[in-house]
């Protein structure tokens, strides 16, 4: 049984939109004017914003298995994608790019082929609740989602939803896996959809929150400061960081604001226009206190410092990296 577009419309989740193609179905994360203003910024952050990052399939049936063919094609600086198949809460497998190879420790940069795939998957006996986390790093096209014949399909949606902003580290780079993303793992723990509207290489852009979203979110996370410590002036940073959270605050004021200070990167001592590193998140903190919604997370020992857990050994964190990050902003969030 392949499913139609209205059936995957159903079952996807972090997708403001969907669109069926020649192929099959395209969802997207952004709106069109979101894309559109992107496209303006700059090529290479509108093609980022057709990356799937943050969406998924969830649905419960009686199905023993699962066909999946997608067409991925290029919307990062990354080239490696999986798409992970989850039963019952267990990953019981993958579709991916790599698998075949044996990836180095520094994977960043490691060339891999795109274009079609597609894998059957084993689901097992009885009722399930599968859940099919897309790749943060391609643009994935669904060709074909089937089921096998007669079986039963019900949508799965949280009640809640998580508004996600950031750059490439909440994009995803450099999870292997989608679903071992940070922010991912956050939404589940929070029992909330997520939608991810984060953009490699991104700072803190007011413009991207004055068209107020179609839905109510009742959590928003944001972690800029990397990239605005690497490229904007204090000054700048301290206006756009201002304007963000001003319209955040204003427009969703029953949602939970969490603001993401930066993580450890191995050149955080060197010096840039904008100053010291630690005087990104001492901004980001004063800016946070203004408003009675926004709590503040300290970010910058969330990862350890050392190569081990950054994918491209410096910036992006590796699985292991974003289980520590996930687990100490957890703590912190309980601890608020």
């Amino acid at each position: 049984m392949k499913l139609s577009h209205e059936q995957i419309r159903a079952i996807c989740q972090g997708a403001v939109r969907t669109k069926e193609t020649e192929k099959g179905v395209r969802l997207y994360r952004f709106t069109e004017s979101q894309e559109e203003l992107y496209r303006q910024v700059k090529a290479d952050f509108h093609r980022k914003s057709f990356a799937s990052a943050g969406m998924k399939l969830c649905f419960k049936t009686d199905s023993t298995s699962l066909f999946l063919k997608v067409n991925v094609t290029p919307a990062s600086t990354r080239q490696y994608f999986s798409i992970d198949v989850w039963v019952n809460g267990t990953l019981a497998g993958y579709l991916d790019n790599y698998s075949h190879m044996e990836l180095p420790h520094n994977y960043a940069t490691v060339q891999c082929s795109l274009g079609e795939f597609s894998k059957k998957f084993d689901l097992g006996e009885g009722n399930k609740q599968v859940k099919i986390y897309l790749p943060w790093s391609v643009a994935a096209e669904i060709i074909d989602l089937s089921l096998d014949d007669h079986a039963w399909l019900t949508p799965v949606r949280p009640e809640k939803k998580l508004l996600a902003f950031g750059d490439s580290i909440t994009q995803g780079y450099d999870a292997l896996r989608p679903s071992s993303r940070y922010i991912a793992r956050l939404a589940e723990a929070l029992g909330a959809e997520e939608v991810n509207k984060a953009i490699g290489g991104e700072w803190f852009r007011p413009e991207l929150v004055r068209e107020r979203e179609a839905f109510e979110p009742d959590y928003i996370t944001v972690a800029y400061g990397t990239c605005d410590w690497s490229r904007l002036g204090e000054d700048e940073f301290k206006d756009n960081c201002s304007g963000f959270y001003e319209a955040l605050s204003r427009d969703y004021p029953n949602a939970e604001i969490i603001a993401i200070t930066p993580i450890w990167r191995k050149d955080y001592k060197e010096d840039t226009k904008f100053g010291s590193f630690f005087k990104v998140a001492e901004d980001i903190e004063a800016i946070a206190k203004e408003h009675g919604n926004i709590t503040c997370c300290h970010g910058f020992d969330f990862v350890p410092p050392e190569e081990m857990y950054f994918g491209d050994l410096w910036l992006h964190p590796n699985d292991r990296g974003f289980d520590h990050y996930f687990r100490k902003l957890l703590g912190q969030l309980k601890e608020r």
